[in-house]
């Protein structure tokens, strides 16, 4: 039996993407006294001169840094509230709760649902102003010890194996028990990869932009339009003209009536619109007419 394959899925990165901030840096490095710069040329170092994934070493530098003062996830997940956001959020979230399909969308059952994936600390988002409009976070994960505190990470996510989480959305596998791997015919997956719209800011997000482009969805990369080195803009402007893995940039302001929000809109029109008629398509094929008298 096939799936209804009606909701339609807006998914994140999270650095750079929602925030102009990498979360650590805003209320983790604050709230324990680091020094950023020394943190991170930490990382750089674990990472150039003793062969570590970047988040694997910076989930290390953290453990190290606090010591015997480590946290617990708990703690972590109230410093998540401190998160600031992009223009526009989290507004645009409960803007597009009712303002974002037609009547008649409602009508066949068409829904939206937004996913965060990320390679940094889904315990902050899950404390975040975000976490309730999202369907599910993903990030690294820390476990604890037996009083609670971090000790060891639990979940790590690279930027490669962010297009795990593609896929587990796309079959609704969002039980980490789940095996992301078992065989799904692409007619009994909840929400096919035409449904999907991946939002990310740059190279680290070309492994989920090229998941998207091969599987039949859409992708818009994004950049920071206050940043007057126009770092951001120059690495969407690469993935778009030069290394076509992207075709749609735009600033990172999620207010209404902005090139992001129309995009958005737009996009979610055109797939929600596109369901409807497959929809009507197939009442209309499994209809057979009474006899006329």
């Amino acid at each position: 039996m096939s799936a209804p394959q009606n909701t339609i899925a807006i998914v994140y990165d999270y650095d750079q993407t929602l925030s102009p901030s990498y979360m650590q840096d805003e209320v983790v490095f604050p709230a324990f006294g680091i020094d950023g710069a020394k943190f991170w040329a930490r990382c750089r170092e674990l990472v150039r001169d003793h062969g570590y994934d970047n988040e694997l070493a910076y989930m290390k530098v953290l453990l190290d840094t606090l010591g015997m003062d480590r946290p617990k996830n708990s703690e972590l997940k109230k410093l998540g509230a401190k998160l600031n956001f992009y223009k526009g959020l989290p507004e645009m979230f409960e803007q597009f709760r009712n303002g974002l399909l037609s009547a008649e969308h409602h009508a066949h059952g068409v829904t939206v649902e937004h996913y965060i994936i990320s390679s940094g600390l889904k315990v902050l988002l899950d404390g975040s102003r975000l976490q309730p409009y999202v369907r599910a976070i993903f990030g690294c994960e820390f476990d604890e010890d037996d009083d609670g505190r971090i000790m060891f990470p639990r979940r790590v996510i690279s930027h490669t194996q962010k297009t795990q989480f593609l896929f587990r959305i796309n079959k609704g596998l969002l039980d980490m028990s789940q095996d992301v791997n078992d065989h799904m015919e692409s007619d009994i997956r909840p929400i096919p990869f035409s449904n999907m719209i991946y939002v990310g800011d740059g190279p680290t997000d070309v492994p989920c932009f090229t998941v998207m482009k091969k599987n039949g969805g859409q992708a818009i990369a994004v950049y920071n339009p206050d940043d007057p080195q126009r770092a951001g803009f120059r690495k969407c402007y690469q993935l778009s003209t030069h290394a076509d893995r992207v075709k749609h940039i735009a600033p990172s302001d999620y207010r209404p009536n902005t090139h992001l929000r129309l995009l958005l809109e737009q996009m979610v029109e055109e797939i929600a619109g596109r369901i409807v008629e497959r929809r009507k398509s197939a009442v209309e094929t499994g209809t057979v007419r009474a006899p006329k008298h």
